[in-house]
């Protein structure tokens, strides 16, 4: 576990070690939610895009093949 002190402006400083492995340089723009009791940064970097995009793709793949399957179906309820 990794501690930091927030300064008297409500900033933190995130420990180097941190931010080289989750890529947060300089400008990294980071999306704040609360869980419950918990605050989660997380760091907009472009892997994080990657996914994001990825899961849509996928999402897209599916539902066209969901229509496709629907409309076979259907052609053949119709004869």
């Amino acid at each position: 576990m990794v501690t930091t002190v927030m300064t008297m402006k409500g900033q933190v400083v995130i420990p180097s070690k941190v931010r080289h492995r989750l890529g947060i340089k300089n400008g990294t723009r980071l999306c704040v939610m609360e869980q419950g009791d918990k605050i989660i940064l997380q760091p907009l970097t472009d892997e994080y895009f990657k996914k994001a995009a990825g899961i849509l793709a996928d999402g897209k793949k599916l539902t066209r093949k969901l229509l496709d399957e629907r409309a076979r179906d259907k052609g053949k309820e119709d004869r």
